[in-house]
C-alpha cells in the first residue's frame, strides 16, 4: 500500500488576525500548503510558516488563490486565462523567494478554494494553472481533487506536461461524482472526530465512502487534506497520523 501523505493548509493568518494552529499541526503532516497573500497571509506570515515547515522537514507547497482577501478565496472571479496564469505565477514566485531565504524550496502547487474547484471543472482554467507551473518549474506537481473519474484531467495534464497529485479530504462530504459538496449545503463539512477519522481510514485503505446521493464512492488519492483550526481538529490530525503510521508499519 502506497503511503498516503497528509497535507494541511497553513500560513493563513494576516497581520494581527490569527487563523489556524500551525505550530500544533505542523509536526503531524507531510506537506504544508502555504498561503501566498491573495486569499490570506502576508510576507511575515509566509516566511514564518516556511521556517516552521523547514524545521519539521515538511514539504512546502504554494497555495495560490483568486485575489479575494475579503472572501477568503472562496468566491469565483471573472479572471481571464491569462490573468489566472499570471496570478498563479506571481504567488508561486513570492513563496519561492521566502523558501530561498530559508534554504528550502517549493515542492508542489495546490490552488486554494474557488480556484481549486474551478480548475477541476473548467479545462481553460486548468490549462492556465498548468501554464503557470510550466513557466516556473515544469517538474512541480499540481495537487487536484480525486474524483470518481479522473480520466479527463489526467489527459489534460499529460497534454500539458504536468504531474498530478490527487487529493482527498477527511472532513468533507462528497457528491455522487466525487466532488466536494458545497459549503453552503448542510452537512458539507464533518465536525465529529470519529466521522473524520473513519473517512480518513476508508480513503487510505481503498474502502468506499457514502456519497451525498447515497451511492458508494471509492477515491484513489496520493494525499489526504486535514484541517487544524481548533483543538478538536488538531486531535483528529494526531489520530489520523497515528492511524496512517500503523497502516504503513511506521513508528
Amino acid at each position: 500500500m502506497k503511503p498516503l501523505l497528509l497535507n494541511a493548509d497553513m500560513g493563513e493568518s494576516f497581520g494581527p488576525w490569527v487563523m489556524g494552529l500551525d505550530h500544533e499541526v505542523m509536526p503531524h503532516v507531510d506537506l504544508a500548503n502555504i498561503a501566498c497573500g491573495f486569499h490570506a497571509s502576508d510576507p511575515d506570515v509566509m516566511r514564518r510558516t516556511v521556517h516552521l515547515a523547514a524545521e519539521h522537514g515538511v514539504g512546502i507547497g504554494a497555495h495560490p488563490a483568486y485575489p479575494d482577501l475579503v472572501g477568503f478565496g472562496r468566491r469565483s472571479m471573472a479572471c481571464s486565462p491569462a490573468e489566472i496564469e499570471n496570478l498563479v505565477l506571481y504567488q508561486v514566485g513570492a513563496l519561492a523567494a521566502m523558501c530561498r531565504a530559508e534554504n528550502t524550496a517549493v515542492r508542489y502547487v495546490k490552488p486554494h478554494g474557488a480556484l481549486y474547484n474551478d480548475m477541476a471543472r473548467k479545462p481553460e482554467i486548468f490549462i492556465a494553472v498548468a501554464r503557470a507551473i510550466r513557466a516556473f518549474d515544469p517538474d512541480l506537481p499540481l495537487m487536484t481533487l480525486a474524483t470518481r473519474d479522473t480520466a479527463a484531467i489526467r489527459e489534460q495534464a499529460q497534454e500539458h506536461g504536468i504531474t498530478l497529485w490527487f487529493e482527498a479530504f477527511a472532513d468533507r462530504a462528497y457528491d455522487g461524482d466525487g466532488r466536494l459538496v458545497s459549503r453552503a449545503q448542510p452537512g458539507a463539512v464533518h465536525h465529529e472526530p470519529d466521522t473524520i477519522i473513519d473517512q480518513a481510514r476508508r480513503i487510505a485503505t481503498g474502502q468506499p465512502l457514502t456519497a451525498s446521493d447515497g451511492s458508494t464512492l471509492v477515491l484513489t488519492a496520493d494525499t489526504l487534506c486535514v484541517h487544524g483550526d481548533n483543538e478538536e481538529s488538531v486531535a483528529s490530525v494526531r489520530a489520523i497520523r497515528q492511524m496512517l503510521n500503523k497502516l504503513h508499519g511506521q513508528p
